[in-house]
């Protein structure tokens, strides 16, 4: 017995429109490496169209981060120029630059971003416009090549469920 072969081949022939799927993998599994852990992160979900990265950036003033969103791809950079006249006996609190990237899902927007007792705090809301949003398709009788499917909410009205029963009595 021979197991399958498990690729992207066999996802990408039973999908439609998911084409950046295999892209976004290639770019993750590609990504530079950066250093483990620096700086720590959280990432919220505060309820179902609402999410929070936080951040551990001790020592960053605002001055020193820059956010940037690049299509699909959220970037935070803190800069230390490293010019620290001070002696340490010890030195726990980093300060070294950072480059922190994350991947973010298509109708998923920043809205706003904060630094507070050392925390980088980064906002983002889940848009997700009314074209996408699910929604049901009735099957007509009879097409004639010309389009006669019609989109219907999600719960059938009564005058349609009416319509319907009388067209079945019909039948």
């Amino acid at each position: 017995m021979t197991t399958p072969q498990n690729d992207f081949n066999t996802l990408l022939t039973r999908t439609v429109g998911f084409d950046r799927i295999a892209e976004m993998l290639d770019r993750t599994l590609n990504a530079d490496v950066q250093p483990a852990g620096f700086p720590p992160y959280n990432i919220e979900k505060s309820d179902e169209d609402n999410y929070r990265i936080t951040l551990a950036v001790a020592g960053f003033s605002e001055d020193e981060l820059d956010i940037e969103l690049r299509a699909n791809e959220l970037f935070v950079m803190g800069n230390k120029d490293g010019k620290n006249e001070a002696t340490y006996l010890h030195r726990g609190i980093s300060a070294r630059s950072f480059r922190r990237k994350f991947h973010i899902a298509d109708h998923v927007k920043v809205v706003g971003a904060g630094l507070e007792n050392g925390l980088l705090h980064i906002d983002l809301v889940r848009e997700i416009p009314e074209s996408s949003r699910p929604r049901r398709i009735e099957i007509g009788k009879g097409i004639t090549g010309k389009s006669d499917v019609k989109v219907a909410d999600d719960k059938p009205s009564k005058k349609a469920s009416s319509k319907k029963s009388a067209e079945d009595k019909a039948s």
